[in-house]
């Protein structure tokens, strides 16, 4: 893929994403979201068991493995499903794609630009500190542009 076309992609995503961004800080309830939902619909245990077609004690297993984090998404959309809800799933990320691509861009151009630096301190052709930042910063921009495939290989050889 082109890196233009990467670059647009992930702009559309972020965009996209960006509408959950509120709930980064949701915090789901104690008791869970299946029986906080079958509560406040005011719908029993058994009547839950009834419309999935499960005994009592099913559905007591499925509260608390949701709060054990236990759950299948499966069951999850099923009991969605009987609760007249959607389940949704997804992943947020902590700040958007892009700014999660430049962080990783810069720790890579760190690392490598760390070890070009050190074996021109051995040669003696140190570069100045404003030379060390703008050949960083253009280094960064590169890992960016390009977006290698190795960007996330843990040992960062890019």
């Amino acid at each position: 893929m082109r890196p233009r076309d990467k670059k647009l992609i992930i702009e559309q995503l972020d965009k996209s994403l960006n509408r959950f961004d509120a709930l980064k800080t949701a915090t789901p309830p104690t008791k869970g979201w299946v029986r906080a939902i079958r509560e406040a619909l005011g719908m029993t245990g058994s009547q839950l068991a009834s419309r999935l077609k499960s005994s009592k004690q099913r559905i007591t297993r499925i509260e608390q493995d949701e709060i054990e984090g236990k759950i299948t998404i499966k069951t999850m959309h099923r009991v969605a499903e009987a609760l007249d809800c959607v389940f949704v799933c997804g992943f947020i990320p902590q700040t958007s794609l892009k700014q999660t691509i430049g962080n990783r861009a810069e720790l890579v151009a760190k690392r490598r630009f760390n070890r070009v630096n050190q074996t021109m301190s051995l040669e003696n052709q140190q570069l100045s500190e404003k030379d060390k930042e703008d050949a960083l910063k253009e280094e960064i921009e590169e890992i960016i542009n390009i977006m290698p495939k190795s960007l996330w290989d843990e040992n960062d050889a890019v």
